[in-house]
């Protein structure tokens, strides 16, 4: 398994996760691609302890070296401080 792992700042609309709803602010997003290929994102608040599924967050990979290029993309498209 690999994982990795990036902060960011989620905007007014948030990131909407499977336990706890939408979380806001001060993010940690972090990818972790098992070895049969599938790939699962999640966020925590900045320096916390729990991890949350982001809804509809998880894939299948064909080649394991999509996993960083995949993390990238979706540290983008959550990464708006403006809103």
């Amino acid at each position: 398994m690999t994982t990795l792992s990036s902060p960011f700042v989620a905007g007014p609309g948030g990131v909407m996760t499977d336990e706890v709803g939408v979380v806001t602010g001060d993010l940690e997003l972090r990818t972790e691609l098992s070895d049969d290929g599938k790939l699962r994102a999640q966020v925590r608040y900045e320096g916390a302890e729990e991890w949350y599924a982001i809804t509809g967050g998880s894939c299948a990979l064909a080649d394991p070296r999509d996993h960083e290029p995949v993390h990238s993309l979706l540290l983008g498209l959550l990464n708006r401080p403006e809103g």
